[in-house]
């Protein structure tokens, strides 16, 4: 069984910062992508960024230039790291990975973690 765990979510004033961790730990052979997405209430899921095991990154348009999504490998671990919060960016925020387990190629969440930014 695969398992996403999420840690640093918080209340953060506009314009501060906060930095997401998300550890995969469980039976599987690798990890390809490892991601963010976020949603708000009212929201469909959206991709927040995500980083291949190459460290090929991918930003929604939105956090450009203000979040950085970072990989630990040999942790098994993702990062987001994110500046310049806006109140736009309150959402409940969910990792996600693309693993090979049991021969099988899936997709696993972690359980979310609310990030609120008060203006």
């Amino acid at each position: 069984q695969v398992r996403l765990v999420e840690s640093g979510g918080g209340l953060v004033q506009a314009g501060g910062s906060l930095r997401l961790s998300c550890v995969a730990s469980g039976n599987f052979l690798e990890i390809n992508v490892m991601g963010w997405h976020r949603q708000a209430p009212g929201e469909q899921r959206e991709l927040v960024a995500h980083i291949t095991n190459d460290g090929t990154t991918l930003y929604a348009d939105s956090v450009k230039g203000r979040f950085t999504i970072s990989r630990d490998v040999a942790k098994n671990t993702v990062y987001l790291q994110m500046n310049s919060l806006k109140p736009g960016d309150t959402a409940v925020y969910y990792c996600a990975g693309e693993i090979q387990s049991l021969g099988y190629l899936s997709d696993y969440w972690g359980q979310g973690t609310q990030v609120t930014v008060s203006s």
